[in-house]
């Protein structure tokens, strides 16, 4: 690597609410400038990602890109594949993932060298997709047994107030405005229509 060569480092999470500081202790212990690290917080589906982008523009050839791990760069198996690809064989930049040596591609540049490299890089592409693929499955189980027990999702349903048949019933008769029942039940007014039509249909069956 020539000494005009740049020392790069990517972190992501998966959301906001993640804590990115393992990953940026690692990358620092590995003598990236903290200028030069860039973070994701998103998803690893895919590679488009607003800082991964912009790192992309940064990248020059012999420049080396530090990662903690391989799902840190992505958890979609063929983009992994093909993006190591753009980054080492278009780009010419080395990738140096810190839990893996052996994905370093500094080192061992001959034939056996590249050969497991490449081999490793597979099969953690394929472990990075698969667990994608089983947190999803986990989440969904989790939800599906979640409403099997009667947990509900999203907001909790506004109830209707115990005196909703009085407001209705001067609603009707012209003495309370819309923008008085609004105010007195706390309902949106779509949710009162609503409620207000559901009123009647009970009434019609008594």
């Amino acid at each position: 690597m020539s000494t005009e060569s740049t020392i790069w480092g990517y972190a992501r999470v998966s959301s906001a609410e993640q804590n990115e500081l393992r990953q940026l202790i690692a990358l620092k212990e590995a003598k990236v400038p903290e200028s030069n690290i860039f973070i994701d917080k998103q998803s690893g589906r895919d590679f488009d990602r607003p800082q991964y982008r912009a790192l992309l523009e940064r990248l020059c050839s012999g420049d080396l890109l530090v990662t903690l791990s391989i799902d840190r760069l992505g958890r979609n198996y063929d983009a992994i594949i093909e993006n190591w690809r753009i980054l080492t064989k278009e780009r010419g930049v080395d990738v140096y993932v810190l839990d893996m040596p052996l994905l370093d591609t500094r080192r061992d540049k001959n034939l056996l060298g590249t050969f497991i490299a490449d081999l490793v890089l597979q099969v953690l592409s394929f472990v990075a997709q698969s667990e994608r693929e089983n947190i999803k499955s986990r989440q969904a189980q989790g939800i599906a047994a979640a409403k099997a027990k009667g947990v509900r999702f999203g907001r909790p349903v506004k109830k209707s107030p115990e005196n909703f048949g009085a407001i209705v019933h001067r609603y009707e008769r012209g003495k309370l405005p819309l923008a008085d029942v609004l105010a007195e039940t706390g309902l949106t007014e779509a949710t009162f229509y609503r409620r207000l039509h559901e009123y009647r249909a009970a009434k019609g069956k008594r």
